[in-house]
């Protein structure tokens, strides 16, 4: 170790070496992020700005909003520096960084949809007591043990993983660091951090997927046995965006475990990440504007009042 050469920085090598389609893919990406900051501000705006949108689901909403962008911040800036400028470094703190954040932030998307799928299975099987049950201390406690249990899973090995010597080589096929091609150039054993790593993982995705799967096999169980066709479709309809958004999300992390036969692990875990970091992110707001006639009926009531603002200021 005393004769090896210290990593400093790594080298991302990004999507592509043609720097002419890394500008195009870049350009495509900038709109892309663009669109999920706006998006999930308008969310955060809504919910907070309308009091018929003060209840538990829209609180839980925008905390799952500014998770998302905090989300997709922690890696698409810096990769569209990267495609700009066709310098592909990134500094050993700047690396770390990003793998910090975006552990974290997942972590506790995770917890927050499973508090979501909680406070859904609350509200349709047992609808008489869900207001003594999901009162605002109630939320905000679910919200807070979600924060910090994302943050005390992933801080505890973050903290081992930042005083793993790297001394070479310092090349990372990816667009921005991932956890695992940068324990792969670790100079040191680490199979120890893999194995909590794995662990996380399994309590994290899987543990919270469990929480999810369980409370709408027994909310659909319940809308089952609602004898009214009309009365079944509006108890659906109140939990149809959050399925969907579980379902991309979930399904665009499971994707990272599972590679097709005849693929190369690295390009697809890039593939896979662009779904799972930039096109998620990106489609929550939508899913829940297109599917939510409240969110609807408030963005309406908002355009009308930026159109009426502009006509009296001409």
């Amino acid at each position: 170790m005393r004769n090896s050469t210290v990593v400093r920085e790594f080298i991302l090598l990004g999507f592509t070496d043609n720097h002419q389609l890394e500008i195009l893919l870049g350009l495509l990406l900038f709109s892309i992020y663009l669109l999920t900051i706006a998006g999930n501000l308008l969310i955060i705006i809504i919910t907070r700005g309308k009091p018929h949108l003060h209840t538990p689901m829209y609180f839980f909403l925008r905390h799952v909003a500014f998770v998302e962008i905090g989300y997709t911040s922690a890696t698409i800036p810096k990769a569209l520096v990267n495609m700009a400028t066709g310098h592909k470094s990134i500094s050993l703190p700047g690396c770390f960084l990003q793998v910090y954040l975006y552990f974290v932030l997942g972590t506790i998307g995770f917890f927050l949809l499973a508090a979501m799928s909680i406070d859904r299975y609350v509200a349709i099987c047992n609808p008489l007591h869900y207001p003594t049950i999901m009162k605002g201390q109630m939320c905000s406690l679910m919200a807070f043990c979600s924060w910090i249990g994302g943050l005390l899973l992933i801080t505890g090995p973050a903290v081992a993983l930042f005083h793993i010597p790297f001394c070479g080589p310092n090349i990372i096929n990816h667009f921005f660091c991932d956890n695992g091609p940068l324990i792969k150039l670790a100079c040191v054993d680490t199979s120890l951090l893999e194995l909590i790593d794995s662990l996380i993982a399994i309590l994290s995705l899987l543990g919270t997927l469990a929480v999810n799967l369980v409370s709408y096999v027994k909310i659909i169980s319940t809308i089952l046995r609602i004898p009214s066709t009309t009365g079944r479709q509006k108890a659906f309809s109140t939990c149809a965006s959050h399925i969907t958004v579980v379902s991309i999300i979930y399904g665009s992390c499971i994707f990272m475990y599972i590679k097709p036969k005849g693929t190369n692990e690295l390009d697809f875990s890039k593939v896979v990440a662009v779904l799972n970091t930039v096109v998620a992110p990106l489609l929550i707001p939508f899913i829940y504007c297109l599917r939510n006639k409240q969110v609807q009926d408030a963005l309406r009531a908002v355009f009308r009042q930026c159109v009426g603002l502009w006509k009296n200021s001409r």
